[in-house]
């Protein structure tokens, strides 16, 4: 029996994939940031993401959809991030300022309902 894995499949391992290593580059820059340099939890948290979002779109142009990288989709790319960017940053305002879950760990939280959005418009921003 042949095991038959489509190109989506494909696309959302890698993208998982890529994300994984964008959680990484986040979450250094925001510990450096908030641990290291003692900035604000939400300032390490939007300039983590900024970092992590220009690193995201090679690796999603180049590793998960194989297209060539553009100056129009470099500027629409935000658009997608924008809804994950909105709801990460009031998912972690909410857990720190209501729940008091721990500034270190709450980033974490918002990954769950920010991936999948976040694949779909992805794919559509990129591939034409």
């Amino acid at each position: 029996m042949k095991l038959s894995i489509s190109k989506t499949h494909y696309e959302i391992i890698k993208f998982v994939i890529v994300g994984g290593i964008n959680t990484l580059d986040y979450y250094i820059i925001y510990l450096f940031l908030l641990k290291i340099l003692g900035l604000n939890y939400l300032v390490s948290h939007i300039s983590g993401f900024i970092v992590s979002f220009i690193i995201s779109y090679y690796l999603n142009c180049y590793f998960v959809y194989k297209v060539t990288p553009t100056w129009r989709k470099f500027i629409q790319f935000p658009l997608t991030q924008v809804i994950n960017m909105g709801t990460q940053t009031v998912l972690l305002y909410i857990f720190v300022q209501w729940f008091h879950v721990s500034s270190v760990v709450a980033p974490f939280v918002g990954l769950i309902i920010t991936i999948p959005i976040t694949f779909v418009l992805s794919k559509y921003i990129l591939k034409d």
